[in-house]
């Protein structure tokens, strides 16, 4: 088993899904995110 952590732009997740399931990747997990700036 691998774990893959990947930062995506929101319009490019339909494309990452396709390309994940054509090799083989049954499940994914998919959160959503929102930040700016810098932290303090």
């Amino acid at each position: 088993m691998k774990k893959i952590e990947a930062i995506i732009k929101p319009f490019k997740l339909d494309d990452v899904k396709d390309a994940l399931h054509e090799v083989g990747v049954s499940g994914i997990t998919v959160i959503e995110v929102k930040g700016f700036g810098r932290q303090k």
